[in-house]
């Protein structure tokens, strides 16, 4: 018997929609761009999400293979935005636009939300800004005081679509809810939000596992489509939708996308409290942490300084060139916010290097750099990293995972697909399914390659890395 699982990713500018069964393979696929204006970073329409998953979700279930029935379609779950919120009224109706996590509008309010949680919350998280959900709260209740009385509820992107496929708009998941100030280590809204930023307790979501079912979907929406009303599983964020897709699930597992940015993502049995903020945790489901980090560092320089060269010949030629012993660090804007924060850091590479080299040199100062990263996670939790799964443009490259696997020492994994998509799917089946986030990632991600360190390049690098950390420290960056 086969079983079916739908992941729904509603994005900035579009929504995608997978069936993947209970392999992980998937079966069949749909997305829509969104029509929008020219203030879509700062607000959307939630209905235009709608209507673009209503078409989706349609034309899958109208086109699936033969050979799938609908009857063995079992679950179904979303992701979407991190601190994108939208107020609520009586019916469920938004008051207004979504207000999106890209909408700097609310800085000062992130200014304040963050001065009280820095009084009030002990080791917990305090890092809001702008871009926080909390901060977008108090920036319309004050904007628009006449419609104060009208909130009935606080609501997170992925809850307005989990609420119109079930009908609950009530919940919402451990992920959504870091942003917007909900205190995951005991578990509770914290007071000083109701009695000091103004948020109202009925405001606000009871707040449940990510994984965890909430609903079915409604019978109108089953008879429409000629689906079973399948179980609806609460969403979560983007960013961590994309780590469950990469298998780095477990305590130890990290995850690194490489794209125009680092990022990165992992698993801990205790909570990272980082004094200089430059991480944060979520709640795993199964009662772990997820910190995660971003950095300015990336694959950026690829684009910027290799622009229509064939990176095919750039790999080629850079396998046979490592390791450098050159200390370079494309860093391509100013300052730098993790591993180290630097706002005055500026990259640096070494005059009169040929092309090639400087490529290479530069794959090798970005691996250095995830190194420090994850120095740093290891002093501050007390555990080890056990294994790297990485994604993005940067994974692609062959001779980069060399270099990373030896600089990092430990195994790398190139994963299949990490996409938020297939992560939310996962989630869909973590706890229908399967019994656990966990045993439903090992069933479904898979690797597409497995790097391990090289013995000789682990020696000469260690060099190497110990001379790139001098140089951050002679620059007052680290």
């Amino acid at each position: 018997m086969s079983a079916y699982f739908i992941g729904i990713d509603v994005g900035t500018q579009g929504a995608r929609a997978i069936v993947v069964d209970e392999r992980g393979v998937n079966v069949a696929s749909s997305s829509r761009q969104f029509v929008l204006d020219e203030r879509f970073r700062e607000e959307q329409s939630p209905d235009v999400w709608w209507r673009c998953c209503k078409d989706i979700l349609g034309d899958i279930f109208a086109n699936l293979p033969r050979d799938i029935h609908k009857k063995d379609l079992v679950a179904m779950s979303i992701t979407s935005t991190s601190g994108t919120v939208i107020p609520l009224d009586r019916d469920n109706i938004p008051l207004h636009h979504a207000i999106m996590y890209s909408d700097g509008r609310s800085v000062v309010q992130g200014r304040r939300c963050k001065e009280l949680a820095e009084r009030r919350v002990q080791n917990g998280y305090t890092g809001f800004n702008a871009s926080s959900g909390i901060s977008k709260m108090l920036w319309y209740i004050e904007t628009y005081p006449q419609k104060v009385h009208q909130i009935a509820r606080w609501i997170h992107a992925s809850d307005f679509i989990v609420g119109k496929l079930s009908g609950r708009y009530d919940v919402t998941d451990y992920t959504n809810v870091l942003k917007s100030g909900y205190d995951l280590q005991h578990m509770e809204w914290p007071s000083y939000i109701i009695d000091e930023i103004g948020l109202k307790r009925d405001w606000l979501q009871e707040v449940v596992p990510s994984g965890t079912v909430v609903g079915k979907l409604t019978e109108e929406l089953a008879s429409q489509w000629g689906v079973p009303c399948m179980e609806i599983v609460i969403g979560m964020t983007d960013g961590c939708a994309s780590q469950m897709a990469s298998g780095a699930v477990r305590p130890g597992d990290w995850n690194t996308t490489i794209g125009t940015t680092l990022v990165i993502k992992g698993v801990t049995r205790s909570e990272i409290i980082d004094p200089l903020g430059r991480l944060y945790s979520h709640r795993h489901p199964e009662g772990y942490w997820m910190p995660g980090g971003a950095s300015n560092t990336g694959g950026d320089w690829i684009s910027l300084d290799y622009d229509k060269e064939n990176l095919d010949e750039l790999n080629t030629r850079a396998s046979g060139l490592i390791p450098t012993g050159q200390l370079a660090w494309p860093l391509r804007q100013e300052g730098e916010r993790y591993p180290i924060m630097a706002s005055q850091a500026r990259g640096f590479a070494p005059k009169g290097l040929d092309r090639y080299t400087l490529y290479a040199a530069n794959m090798e100062g970005v691996a250095c750099i995830e190194r420090l990263a994850y120095e740093i996670i290891t002093e501050l939790s007390g555990e080890e990293i056990h294994a790297v799964y990485t994604a993005g443009g940067g994974s692609k490259s062959d001779v980069w995972l060399r270099i990373r696997a030896s600089l990092l020492n430990v195994p790398v994994y190139r994963c299949n697909e990490a996409s938020g998509a297939l992560g939310a799917a996962i989630m869909a089946a973590s706890n229908t399914w399967y019994s656990s986030l966990t045993e439903a990632a090992q069933h479904m991600t898979s690797v597409e390659k497995m790097v391990v360190p090289e013995k000789d390049l682990v020696n000469k690098y260690e060099k190497q890395y110990s001379e790139f950390k001098d140089r951050l420290r002679e620059l007052g960056y680290l």
